[in-house]
């Protein structure tokens, strides 16, 4: 199938539907045109079903961007389907057929048969069992892809942004896999592609972490607790998350110790890591004019990482580690998407690093999650850092401080090193993800701004 035969209305309509998704990773960026690139057929029966490799080209001339979409077609569109539709195209009704069970059971049978569609492959792991008697449901928490549960026993992660090359994240779990690691859920198939400019990963299937609770969640529940008590510490409320966070610790560093055994590792010179700090900070700066009076100090952060001169070890990592990509089950934690950072290309996301940028991650997480809960409790210091410090801000740090500490003394525990022991790197680290953090809520959540800067701000004089 080629652009043409999806007419001219449709790709209109395609055109008008896909910057509403939460899943766009361009909005604000006007299309001027969509076209079908690559397409597979999945099903010929209606509902019909085409795999579909979308590039969306916009008007201010920058960087194609390239879209899955499982383009499913009906000529009766049940009501259930109502919010996925996309247009129509003569009698049928075309909408996102992932969200259609008939559909995404076709591609779970596909995975299980190793199937082959035009260019898409459905590649089974080897020994790995994969039952297609199970119903689909797509997952409401994903963001930047789609997520489809079968029973209580598979997920299959459809990536919607993709491009080609090596994805980290079926890499890293192909590798996890082979030295049988208990901190990931374990990989069962994948959607791979091959077309004239490289090979892709469309989708990857995994074992369900059936009754789990995301990091993310657990820990705006523990603050919650804590601000509702008043007068008690931390240690003091039924939800405190040190003993989780010190769990954390020990998962990620384990993650880290497997990762290394299986892809080995290098060392890279300090001087790289800093410049590299310093190249990032250029770029924040055009986007983020709250960080200009700040640029000096951080480049002097930056400055310290590179006068060490001493080599830092590195190796394949999460890149881009935060509670949102942890999940707690009932037997430990999980680490989940090892994607990277999405805003950074794939050749970008699979460079070895130092395991401190995963520790700094999570770091920077704890501290998002206690300001994000102080956003709802005590607006006015959330976004005031020159406001009287009230007990909601007392309750933020000491929470934050807190489990920081725990989620190292566990990574320590199992790793046999200290983080802390490394401070101007970890601290650069730090600096670096809270820059990032800045250029991406400017773009996607100006209410939240606030949170990094008071963050840099405290990392910088503290």
């Amino acid at each position: 199938m080629t652009s043409a035969l999806l007419g001219a209305a449709l790709l209109d309509q395609l055109a008008a539907w896909l910057p509403r998704q939460r899943w766009f990773a361009a909005k604000g960026r006007p299309i001027a045109v969509v076209r079908v690139t690559a397409s597979a057929r999945l099903r010929e029966a209606e509902p019909t079903a085409d795999l579909l490799l979308l590039a969306v080209e916009f008007v201010d001339g920058g960087p194609i961007e390239h879209y899955q979409l499982l383009l499913g077609r009906r000529t009766d569109l049940p009501a259930e389907l109502d919010h996925v539709l996309i247009g129509s195209d003569g009698d049928q009704a075309c909408y996102d057929g992932i969200w259609d069970p008939e559909l995404s059971g076709e591609l779970l049978s596909a995975l299980a048969t190793g199937a082959r569609r035009e260019w898409v492959r459905f590649t089974p792991e080897p020994g790995a069992e994969i039952p297609t008697d199970l119903p689909g449901r797509v997952l409401s928490a994903e963001q930047s892809n789609t997520s489809v549960a079968f029973g209580e026993e598979l997920m299959l992660k459809m990536y919607r942004r993709v491009a080609p090359g090596v994805n980290p994240d079926l890499e890293l779990h192909r590798a996890l896999r082979g030295v049988d690691s208990a901190e990931v859920a374990g990989l069962r198939a994948a959607v791979e592609a091959t077309l004239d400019d490289g090979e892709y990963v469309l989708g990857l299937l995994q074992d369900f972490a059936a009754n789990s609770a995301d990091g993310w969640s657990m820990a705006l529940i523990s603050i919650r607790d804590l601000f509702a008590e008043g007068d008690l510490r931390a240690d003091e409320v039924g939800g405190d998350f040190a003993g989780e966070a010190h769990r954390l610790g020990r998962t990620v560093a384990m993650a880290h110790d497997e990762l290394a055994r299986a892809l080995g590792g290098s060392t890279v010179a300090a001087a790289e890591l800093a410049e590299a700090m310093r190249a990032r900070l250029a770029e924040a700066l055009p986007v983020v004019p709250e960080l200009a009076e700040l640029a000096g100090p951080l480049r002097a952060a930056y400055d310290e990482v590179a006068a060490s001169g001493a080599p830092v070890t590195t190796q394949r990592l999460h890149g881009d580690l935060h509670l949102g990509q942890t999940l707690r089950t009932p037997y430990g934690w999980l680490l989940i998407d090892f994607e990277g950072e999405p805003a950074r290309p794939l050749a970008e996301r699979r460079r070895m690093d130092s395991t401190l940028r995963d520790v700094a991650g999570m770091l920077r997480s704890f501290d998002y999650a206690a300001y994000h809960q102080l956003a709802e409790w005590d607006e006015s210091a959330y976004r005031d850092v020159g406001a009287p410090e009230s007990q909601f801000v007392w309750h933020a740090d000491e929470w934050t401080a807190r489990n920081r500490s725990a989620f190292c003394d566990g990574y320590a525990a199992m790793a046999g090193h200290e983080p802390r022991d490394e401070p101007v790197l970890l601290r650069a680290f730090e600096l670096d993800k809270a820059v990032y953090e800045t250029v991406y809520e400017t773009r996607n959540r100006p209410s939240w701004l606030p949170l990094p800067l008071r963050s840099l701000r405290r990392l910088l004089t503290g």
